[in-house]
Protein backbone atom coordinates (compact mmCIF):
# COMPACT_ATOMS: atom_id res chain seq x y z
CA UNK A 1 0.00 0.00 0.00
CA UNK A 2 2.92 2.20 1.09
CA UNK A 3 4.92 1.65 -2.10
CA UNK A 4 1.44 2.06 -4.47
CA UNK A 5 1.26 5.82 -2.96
CA UNK A 6 4.63 6.37 -3.24
CA UNK A 7 4.62 6.09 -7.10
CA UNK A 8 1.56 7.63 -7.58
CA UNK A 9 3.53 10.76 -5.90
CA UNK A 10 5.59 10.58 -8.66
CA UNK A 11 5.31 12.22 -12.26
CA UNK A 12 5.01 10.67 -15.55
CA UNK A 13 8.30 10.94 -16.40
CA UNK A 14 9.89 10.11 -13.11
CA UNK A 15 8.02 7.22 -13.51
CA UNK A 16 9.23 6.95 -16.89
CA UNK A 17 12.85 7.72 -16.12
CA UNK A 18 12.54 4.79 -12.88
CA UNK A 19 11.62 2.39 -15.44
CA UNK A 20 14.86 2.77 -17.87
CA UNK A 21 16.67 2.95 -14.47
CA UNK A 22 15.51 -0.43 -13.53
CA UNK A 23 15.78 -2.37 -16.76
CA UNK A 24 19.95 -0.81 -16.93
CA UNK A 25 20.33 -2.15 -13.73
CA UNK A 26 18.91 -5.85 -14.41
CA UNK A 27 20.94 -5.64 -17.84
CA UNK A 28 23.69 -5.10 -16.07
CA UNK A 29 23.39 -7.38 -13.52
CA UNK A 30 23.02 -10.35 -16.64
CA UNK A 31 25.75 -8.99 -18.31
CA UNK A 32 27.98 -9.10 -14.98
CA UNK A 33 27.40 -12.89 -14.59
CA UNK A 34 27.62 -13.69 -18.51
CA UNK A 35 31.16 -12.06 -18.39
CA UNK A 36 32.09 -13.80 -15.41
CA UNK A 37 31.14 -17.40 -16.47
CA UNK A 38 33.44 -16.49 -19.66
CA UNK A 39 35.94 -15.88 -17.08
CA UNK A 40 36.23 -18.75 -15.12
CA UNK A 41 35.38 -21.09 -18.13
CA UNK A 42 38.81 -19.45 -19.65
CA UNK A 43 40.62 -20.15 -16.25
CA UNK A 44 40.08 -23.67 -16.67
CA UNK A 45 40.99 -24.17 -19.92
CA UNK A 46 43.83 -22.59 -19.55
CA UNK A 47 44.62 -24.52 -16.33
CA UNK A 48 44.10 -27.81 -17.87
CA UNK A 49 46.66 -27.05 -21.22
CA UNK A 50 49.18 -26.63 -18.68
CA UNK A 51 48.47 -29.82 -16.62
CA UNK A 52 50.67 -31.77 -18.95
CA UNK A 53 54.01 -33.00 -17.69
CA UNK A 54 56.50 -30.45 -17.29
CA UNK A 55 54.23 -28.46 -18.51
CA UNK A 56 55.30 -28.69 -21.50
CA UNK A 57 53.86 -28.87 -25.58
CA UNK A 58 51.83 -32.18 -25.97
CA UNK A 59 53.87 -34.28 -28.31
CA UNK A 60 52.30 -35.01 -31.78
CA UNK A 61 52.68 -38.70 -32.69
CA UNK A 62 53.14 -40.15 -35.86
CA UNK A 63 50.22 -41.12 -38.10
CA UNK A 64 49.58 -44.70 -38.73
CA UNK A 65 47.06 -45.08 -40.62
CA UNK A 66 45.26 -45.62 -43.87
CA UNK A 67 44.62 -41.80 -44.51
CA UNK A 68 48.09 -40.69 -43.70
CA UNK A 69 48.59 -36.96 -44.99
CA UNK A 70 50.64 -37.13 -48.73
CA UNK A 71 53.44 -35.16 -48.67
CA UNK A 72 53.17 -31.68 -49.76
CA UNK A 73 57.27 -31.19 -50.85
CA UNK A 74 59.68 -32.63 -53.03
CA UNK A 75 60.53 -36.56 -52.40
CA UNK A 76 63.90 -37.11 -52.21
CA UNK A 77 64.46 -40.52 -52.31
CA UNK A 78 67.45 -42.73 -52.14
CA UNK A 79 68.43 -44.46 -55.19
CA UNK A 80 67.57 -48.39 -55.39
CA UNK A 81 71.04 -50.43 -55.18
CA UNK A 82 71.93 -53.80 -54.30
CA UNK A 83 72.45 -53.34 -50.73
CA UNK A 84 68.37 -52.67 -50.53
CA UNK A 85 66.39 -55.94 -49.50
CA UNK A 86 64.35 -56.17 -53.19
CA UNK A 87 61.97 -58.77 -53.52
CA UNK A 88 60.95 -59.94 -57.00
CA UNK A 89 62.62 -59.00 -60.32
CA UNK A 90 65.80 -57.18 -59.53
CA UNK A 91 65.26 -56.04 -63.13
CA UNK A 92 61.70 -54.82 -63.16
CA UNK A 93 61.01 -51.51 -64.55
CA UNK A 94 58.63 -50.67 -61.56
CA UNK A 95 59.63 -51.02 -58.44
CA UNK A 96 57.38 -50.20 -55.24
CA UNK A 97 59.49 -48.63 -51.97
CA UNK A 98 57.72 -49.25 -48.79
CA UNK A 99 58.45 -48.22 -45.56
CA UNK A 100 57.25 -49.95 -43.00
CA UNK A 101 57.14 -50.24 -39.16
CA UNK A 102 56.94 -54.19 -38.25
CA UNK A 103 54.42 -53.48 -35.00
CA UNK A 104 52.20 -50.83 -36.75
CA UNK A 105 48.69 -52.95 -37.18
CA UNK A 106 48.25 -51.16 -40.82
CA UNK A 107 51.74 -52.43 -41.69
CA UNK A 108 50.54 -55.55 -40.57
CA UNK A 109 47.54 -55.49 -42.96
CA UNK A 110 50.06 -53.71 -45.94
CA UNK A 111 52.30 -56.79 -46.12
CA UNK A 112 49.70 -59.24 -47.63
CA UNK A 113 48.82 -56.23 -50.18
CA UNK A 114 52.57 -56.16 -51.38
CA UNK A 115 52.98 -60.22 -51.38
CA UNK A 116 50.31 -60.12 -53.53
CA UNK A 117 51.01 -57.21 -55.73
CA UNK A 118 54.63 -59.17 -56.62
CA UNK A 119 53.40 -62.32 -57.39
CA UNK A 120 50.53 -61.21 -59.67
CA UNK A 121 53.23 -58.61 -61.87
CA UNK A 122 56.36 -61.35 -61.71
CA UNK A 123 57.82 -59.39 -64.56
CA UNK A 124 56.54 -55.69 -64.06
CA UNK A 125 57.93 -55.17 -59.97
CA UNK A 126 59.78 -55.53 -57.61
CA UNK A 127 59.62 -54.64 -53.72
CA UNK A 128 61.79 -52.43 -52.17
CA UNK A 129 61.63 -52.65 -47.99
CA UNK A 130 63.00 -50.21 -46.17
CA UNK A 131 62.88 -49.48 -41.92
CA UNK A 132 60.58 -46.51 -40.57
CA UNK A 133 60.21 -47.33 -36.87
CA UNK A 134 57.99 -44.83 -34.98
CA UNK A 135 59.72 -44.80 -31.95
CA UNK A 136 57.09 -42.29 -30.56
CA UNK A 137 54.40 -45.46 -31.10
CA UNK A 138 56.13 -48.44 -31.25
CA UNK A 139 59.65 -48.99 -28.70
CA UNK A 140 60.20 -52.03 -29.92
CA UNK A 141 59.59 -51.74 -33.51
CA UNK A 142 63.48 -50.67 -34.20
CA UNK A 143 64.98 -53.41 -32.30
CA UNK A 144 62.74 -55.94 -34.36
CA UNK A 145 64.21 -54.10 -37.67
CA UNK A 146 67.55 -54.75 -36.45
CA UNK A 147 66.67 -58.77 -36.10
CA UNK A 148 65.22 -58.71 -39.45
CA UNK A 149 68.62 -57.36 -40.64
CA UNK A 150 70.75 -59.98 -38.82
CA UNK A 151 68.03 -62.86 -40.34
CA UNK A 152 69.17 -61.61 -43.91
CA UNK A 153 73.07 -62.26 -42.92
CA UNK A 154 71.92 -65.95 -43.18
CA UNK A 155 70.01 -65.20 -45.93
CA UNK A 156 66.61 -65.13 -44.76
CA UNK A 157 65.26 -61.29 -44.37
CA UNK A 158 62.23 -61.83 -46.13
CA UNK A 159 61.44 -65.21 -44.40
CA UNK A 160 61.77 -63.25 -41.20
CA UNK A 161 59.94 -60.81 -42.49
CA UNK A 162 56.87 -62.33 -42.74
CA UNK A 163 56.95 -64.58 -39.98
CA UNK A 164 57.36 -61.59 -38.06
CA UNK A 165 54.36 -59.96 -39.50
CA UNK A 166 52.88 -63.11 -38.82
CA UNK A 167 52.97 -63.77 -35.57
CA UNK A 168 53.01 -59.95 -33.94
CA UNK A 169 50.13 -59.22 -32.46
CA UNK A 170 51.34 -55.10 -33.32
CA UNK A 171 51.71 -52.35 -31.09
CA UNK A 172 54.50 -53.62 -29.03
CA UNK A 173 52.82 -56.59 -28.44
CA UNK A 174 55.79 -58.70 -29.10
CA UNK A 175 58.24 -60.03 -26.35
CA UNK A 176 62.05 -60.08 -27.23
CA UNK A 177 61.86 -63.37 -26.65
CA UNK A 178 60.09 -64.31 -29.48
CA UNK A 179 62.45 -62.82 -32.12
CA UNK A 180 65.14 -65.91 -31.37
CA UNK A 181 62.21 -68.30 -31.29
CA UNK A 182 61.41 -66.68 -35.54
CA UNK A 183 64.68 -67.14 -36.21
CA UNK A 184 64.09 -71.41 -35.28
CA UNK A 185 61.05 -71.09 -37.42
CA UNK A 186 62.39 -69.87 -40.38
CA UNK A 187 65.34 -72.17 -39.84
CA UNK A 188 68.36 -69.76 -38.63
CA UNK A 189 71.34 -70.56 -36.96
CA UNK A 190 70.05 -68.99 -33.07
CA UNK A 191 73.27 -68.51 -31.76
CA UNK A 192 74.88 -66.51 -34.49
CA UNK A 193 71.51 -64.28 -34.72
CA UNK A 194 71.52 -63.45 -30.94
CA UNK A 195 75.15 -62.78 -31.15
CA UNK A 196 73.99 -60.08 -33.91
CA UNK A 197 70.85 -58.84 -32.80
CA UNK A 198 73.14 -58.09 -29.30
CA UNK A 199 76.04 -56.24 -31.04
CA UNK A 200 73.66 -53.83 -32.79
CA UNK A 201 76.11 -53.53 -35.38
CA UNK A 202 72.78 -53.00 -38.08
CA UNK A 203 71.51 -49.99 -35.52
CA UNK A 204 73.11 -47.41 -38.47
CA UNK A 205 71.21 -49.29 -41.28
CA UNK A 206 67.96 -48.70 -39.43
CA UNK A 207 68.79 -45.26 -38.68
CA UNK A 208 69.45 -44.77 -42.02
CA UNK A 209 66.18 -46.21 -43.19
CA UNK A 210 64.27 -43.78 -41.23
CA UNK A 211 65.98 -40.59 -42.32
CA UNK A 212 65.22 -41.95 -46.07
CA UNK A 213 61.93 -42.42 -45.11
CA UNK A 214 61.56 -38.98 -43.91
CA UNK A 215 63.48 -36.98 -46.71
CA UNK A 216 61.03 -38.84 -48.85
CA UNK A 217 57.90 -37.35 -46.95
CA UNK A 218 57.02 -39.93 -45.09
CA UNK A 219 53.99 -38.90 -42.86
CA UNK A 220 53.60 -42.31 -40.92
CA UNK A 221 53.57 -45.97 -41.60
CA UNK A 222 53.22 -47.72 -44.03
CA UNK A 223 54.74 -45.36 -46.88
CA UNK A 224 55.16 -46.73 -50.35
CA UNK A 225 56.54 -44.92 -53.50
CA UNK A 226 56.26 -46.18 -56.50
CA UNK A 227 59.76 -45.10 -58.63
CA UNK A 228 59.35 -45.43 -62.88
CA UNK A 229 62.58 -43.95 -64.01
CA UNK A 230 63.18 -40.95 -62.98
CA UNK A 231 58.98 -40.48 -61.98
CA UNK A 232 57.97 -41.28 -58.27
CA UNK A 233 54.27 -41.67 -56.85
CA UNK A 234 53.83 -41.76 -53.55
CA UNK A 235 51.32 -43.86 -51.61
CA UNK A 236 50.37 -42.48 -47.82
CA UNK A 237 48.60 -45.59 -45.76
CA UNK A 238 47.45 -49.21 -46.62
CA UNK A 239 45.31 -48.98 -49.59
CA UNK A 240 43.97 -51.92 -50.70
CA UNK A 241 44.96 -54.12 -53.38
CA UNK A 242 42.96 -52.60 -56.14
CA UNK A 243 43.82 -48.91 -55.55
CA UNK A 244 47.42 -50.41 -55.54
CA UNK A 245 47.12 -52.18 -58.55
CA UNK A 246 45.40 -49.04 -60.17
CA UNK A 247 48.29 -47.22 -60.13
CA UNK A 248 50.62 -49.91 -61.49
CA UNK A 249 48.34 -50.12 -64.58
CA UNK A 250 48.15 -46.53 -65.11
CA UNK A 251 52.47 -46.43 -65.17
CA UNK A 252 52.42 -49.76 -67.42
CA UNK A 253 49.76 -48.54 -70.31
Amino acid sequence: MENNNLFSKLTPKQNFFLGIGAAAAILFAIGFFVLLSMTLKGGEASLAKNTNSGNQPTAVAPSYNDTAPQPSGEIRLAAVTDDDWIRGNKKAPISVVEFSDTECPFCKRFHPTMQRLVDEYPDDINWVYRHFPLDSLHQKARREAEATECAGEQGKFWEYLDRLFEVTPSNDGLQDSQLPQIATDVGLNVKKFEACLESGKYAPNVAEDLADAQAAGGNGTPYSVVVVGDQTIPVSGAVPFEQLKTIIDSVLQ
